[in-house]
């Protein structure tokens, strides 16, 4: 007991209970109920396309590495599968057709990162305006638009419009996700392989890890894993958007660390990454159901981003001088030896 009370994942449920006895207090004052069926069910649908966001963003995070077009791509995604099943190519292939697209995408990240030695932050950035020029180019060598392409197809929708139990599918499918990953990165090799890369990269190379293959896999993972966020973002909607994600540029980041994923890499999991979500997503939909202004909302969740960037870089510098007296406690014992 004592050991769960300890732990992270312990005190983030903590938080979320917490947002949520304030929210149903709140909005009980205001004339209207939180603790509701349909806000539940309205946390559950805002999550779904965030989700595969997270995961993209926590096991780059994890590795040491963040991507700032993650979103971009998977707009791009989205306007691959809209134009395809506009002109009748079957929503299967379509799909095919987008995670390749995302992977290639994701490639060229991770060559410019692992191989040309770029640092993130200013690869990935490059890549967005690249992704966000070609996906002018390639709506409009489709459909002759580059805005907002309608689309109709019952393999896709199905992943938007499908509920199971009054639950919307892609819920089932998130979850499934999260599981996934989460022992990938707990139990497995790999996910050993991750933490040593993104917490010592020195010992990771003296270890024999080859963390450029490593990061080139995340970050094709991160760019497949935006494809389908952008899949689930346009299946409910049946419509592709040059604008679409836009709202999700840093929410899978901001989740992931709020979490536990630390910026400095090496530490966290999909476990505190999920309640994450979870606590961000609530905030944003008890501010709505509350009335609070959406401009306010947008402000709040920066705040929130800040914070959790703030508390990140806190407990890298406390790692950091732990390390730094143990290092010298130590030069200290063997010069006294």
């Amino acid at each position: 007991m004592k050991k769960i009370t300890k732990s992270k994942n312990f005190t983030l449920i903590i938080i979320l209970l917490v947002l949520v006895i304030i929210f149903t207090v709140w909005s009980k004052l205001v004339g209207k109920n939180f603790f509701a069926a349909s806000t539940v069910k309205n946390v559950l649908q805002s999550i779904i396309v965030t989700s595969f966001l997270t995961i993209g963003a926590g096991c780059l995070l994890i590795c040491g590495n963040l991507d700032l077009a993650m979103s971009t791509i998977g707009c791009f995604g989205l306007h691959v599968i809209a134009c395809a099943c506009a002109n009748k190519i079957p929503g299967p292939i379509a799909f095919v057709m987008m995670l390749v697209f995302c992977a290639i995408f994701g490639a060229l990240d991770g060559v410019l990162v692992a191989y040309l030695r770029f640092p993130s932050f200013i690869a990935t950035l490059g890549v967005s305006y690249v992704v966000k020029g070609f996906m002018y180019i390639y709506s409009r060598w489709w459909m002759g638009v580059a805005q907002n392409v309608n689309f109709k197809d019952k393999f896709i929708q199905w992943f938007g419009k499908t509920q199971f139990l009054g639950i919307p599918v892609g819920a089932f499918i998130m979850v499934v996700f999260f599981i996934i990953y989460g022992i990938l990165i707990k139990k497995t090799r790999f996910g050993m392989k991750m933490k040593l890369v993104g917490g010592n990269p020195r010992a990771s190379e003296l270890a024999g890890i080859n963390s450029k293959k490593l990061t080139l896999i995340l970050f094709i993972n991160g760019s497949i894993m935006a494809g389908i966020a952008g899949m689930f973002f346009g299946a409910r909607l049946g419509q592709g958007s040059t604008t679409a994600l836009g709202m999700n540029q840093f929410s899978g980041m901001t989740a992931a660390m709020i979490g536990g994923i630390t910026f400095g890499g090496g530490v966290g999991g999909m476990g505190g990454a999920f309640i994450g979500l979870l606590i961000l997503n609530t905030f944003q939909v008890g501010m709505n159901v509350v009335g609070v202004n959406p401009n306010w909302v947008s402000t709040f969740s920066g705040v929130l981003l800040l914070i959790a960037l703030g508390l990140d870089f806190i407990k890298m510098n406390i790692a950091s001088a732990k390390a730094r007296r143990a290092a010298k406690k130590a030069n200290k014992a063997l010069m006294e030896g």
